[in-house]
Formats: structure tokens, C-alpha cells, sequence
């Protein structure tokens, strides 16, 4: 055992600016076997890299092979959107930050490393914020910051769930927290009912291939399924409902560790953006992850589900953007406004489209405006 204490690994976290600090020599994640029914079950949708690498996630070995310890931190979020304009869309309160929360995290991580490296000079570690194959809510559950929610969130009483996730492995062998054993949502079924797409399959069980972030953020190069367009709501980038709801968020305390983008565009100028305006803009956000043209199919759903009559002009205009699922976005929105003025638009691109599923999509939207109304 380590003659470093977990009080002292507590205090050198929480001085660097960690909210949450717990440890746990335990290096096999017991959520492991639904792991492996989940992805067997398809739920992973387009995240390849989950079954790519499976095995890899059965311990942390595969991570650090020394690994004798995992130092679990929390670093709070919160911070409520204030009300949008009528067209401009919602964003996720993690992508509302001026910096990448996973280049924020590394560098905190990295000072706690840095601090365990003067105690224990020569021992191994390596910081992971969400692109090692860790099961990290697993992990962090084993040191005692939170239970698993039936929204599958980690939650801790006293902050709620707006906070991420860092993890340090290290060869140390520092002495373990206790792991939360209790679950805290009783009988309320809040975040499962709020969905807005169904994708509970049961509590604590998510199916990727619904939920609005996978939607917006995960499933690129190709169009979302129309049935669930609607659902998305106005929701562009990830999704905060089933936490908003949470009862253990009422009293989550706004964090001021982080900056919050105050101008970030509408939907309109999401999906009119060009490649270099959005690399310049989003450069180091989160919202660089998914690409210009991911954001901009999201926001021609997003205006046809708010009905802003405003936004038919920029949609006939992305019927000649560069990227299919963009086109085919556009157009679909068109065919939801079914507008007599978009028609000419619709026809125009028609004669010019080459993509057979993109076609398709201009035909149905033709389809949807009467003959007589041009």
C-alpha cells in the first residue's frame, strides 16, 4: 500500500479544482456483461468504435497495464441556458463552453498526475476523459461518487449530474472509497417519460439509436431516421432533457469554472455556415467533434420542427449544399412547410441532384405540395 493518503490525493484534487475526488482499486467494471448486451443488442447504432473495441473495455489493464489504483474526479457544468430566440435551437449545456471540457480535464488531470509524481517519484499513470476504453460511470460508482440513474447518469446527491468525468490510473496502490451501493430514484420514472424519442428501452437501459446526442452528435454521413425528426424537437446539438428533469438536479448550483459561448448562432446560421467559417468559430469546442455539415442537417430539422416561415428561403438555398445528408435534410424540411414558394426551388434541384436517396426525398417533398398551389 501506497504511504500516500486518500485525504491527501482528495485535497491535491480538489485544489486543483476538481468538485469530486474518489479511488478505487477495483480495475474490472461490473457493468461489464451489459456492455456486452448492449452492443450485442445494437444499440451502439453507428459508434463502431464501442464493439471495435469491447474486450478492451473488461479491465483497466488494457488502459495502463500497471494500473493499481483509478482516481475518479468530477468536475461540475451546470449552467442553465437562458431562454433562445424562436429560431435559434437548443444546445446541450456541455457544448455551450468555449473550450472543449476534454482538453480542460486532461490539463487538470494532468497537474494531479504531476502532484502524485513528486510524492511517488517514478510511478506510472495516464489520464482518460472519455477516449480510452474505460467504462468510467462505472469506475466512479466503485469510488463512491454517485449511482448509476435510470437515465443510465451518474448522480450524486449533493450535485446532481450536470458534472464530468476524468479518470487517473496509476501504478500506486492508494486505498480505496467505499462504492455507492444505494440508488436514490426510487419509484420516479421522470427522465424515462420526458424523452422525447422513446429511446429507454427500460430503466437503465439506453438505445443510442434514439437519443437526440447520439442523433445530433454521433450518427453523421448519413440522414437521421424520419421518424424520429420530430421528436428531435429543436434540439441541434446533444440533449439535456432526461437531466433537466431529474429531481437531484433542482438544486445543482451553476458552476463558474467554466466560460459559456453567449453568441452562439441560430439554426439559420448553423446551416449556412461554410467549412472555414465553422472551423474558425468552433475551433477547440465542443462543437467542433461533429462537423459543420452534422450541425447543419440538424438545423434544417430543427426548422422545420419550429415552423419558422423565415428560414424557407436558407432552406431552398441548402438544397445545393455540398453535403448529401444536408440536401436531403433541406429538403425534407421544405416538404414539412409544404410552401408553394419552395417548389421551384425543390424542381430546380431535382433536374441537378445525382444521389438516387437524395432524389427521393425532393420527389416526396414535390409530393407534398399540390399542383395547383404553384
Amino acid at each position: 500500500m501506497s504511504s500516500i493518503t486518500n485525504e491527501a490525493v482528495r485535497h491535491a484534487a480538489e485544489q486543483i479544482g476538481f468538485q469530486l475526488v474518489g479511488i478505487t482499486a477495483s480495475l474490472t467494471p461490473f457493468t461489464f456483461p451489459h456492455l456486452e448486451e448492449w452492443i450485442e443488442a445494437g444499440s451502439a447504432g453507428a459508434m463502431n468504435y464501442i464493439p471495435r473495441r469491447k474486450e478492451a473495455y473488461r479491465s483497466a489493464e488494457h488502459v495502463l497495464p500497471s494500473v493499481k489504483s483509478v482516481i475518479m474526479v468530477g468536475m461540475d457544468y451546470h449552467n442553465p441556458e437562458p431562454d433562445a430566440a424562436e429560431t435559434s435551437g437548443r444546445i446541450a449545456q456541455y457544448a455551450r463552453l468555449t473550450r472543449d471540457y476534454h482538453d480542460v480535464l486532461r490539463e487538470k488531470l494532468q497537474e494531479l498526475a504531476d502532484w502524485l509524481h513528486r510524492q511517488a517519484p517514478g510511478c506510472k499513470t495516464r489520464a482518460v476523459v472519455d477516449t480510452a476504453p474505460l467504462l468510467e460511470r462505472d469506475f466512479a460508482n466503485q469510488a463512491g461518487l454517485g449511482w448509476f440513474g435510470k437515465n443510465t447518469m451518474l448522480i450524486n446527491k449533493q450535485r446532481g449530474s450536470f458534472f464530468f468525468l476524468g479518470a487517473l490510473l496509476t501504478s500506486l496502490d492508494l486505498e480505496s472509497d467505499f462504492p455507492h451501493t444505494a440508488q436514490h430514484c426510487g419509484t420516479c420514472t421522470r427522465c424515462l417519460e420526458a424523452c422525447p424519442t422513446d429511446a429507454f428501452v427500460k430503466p437503465n437501459v439506453l438505445d443510442a439509436r434514439r437519443c437526440i446526442s447520439y442523433l445530433t452528435i454521433e450518427l453523421r454521413d448519413q440522414p437521421v431516421p424520419e421518424e424520429l425528426r420530430q421528436p428531435m424537437q429543436d434540439w441541434l446539438f446533444g440533449c439535456d432533457v432526461c437531466q433537466d428533469v431529474c429531481p437531484w438536479n433542482r438544486h445543482a448550483k451553476s458552476t463558474e469554472r467554466f466560460d459559456i459561448s453567449s453568441n452562439l448562432p441560430e439554426a439559420i446560421e448553423f446551416l449556412l455556415m461554410t467549412e472555414t467559417e465553422f472551423e474558425h468559430r468552433f475551433r477547440n469546442t465542443p462543437l467542433e467533434r461533429t462537423g459543420r455539415a452534422t450541425l447543419a442537417r440538424s438545423a434544417a430539422i430543427v426548422l422545420a420542427n419550429l415552423r419558422e416561415g423565415t428560414a424557407l428561403e436558407a432552406l431552398s438555398k441548402a438544397l445545393e449544399d455540398s453535403t448529401p445528408i444536408v440536401r436531403e435534410a433541406a429538403a425534407w424540411a421544405l416538404g414539412e412547410f409544404a410552401d408553394p414558394s419552395s417548389r421551384a426551388a425543390l424542381e430546380d434541384q431535382l433536374v441537378r441532384e445525382k444521389l438516387d436517396w437524395v432524389r427521393v426525398r425532393l420527389e416526396q417533398s414535390l409530393s407534398k405540395i399540390s399542383p395547383e398551389d404553384h
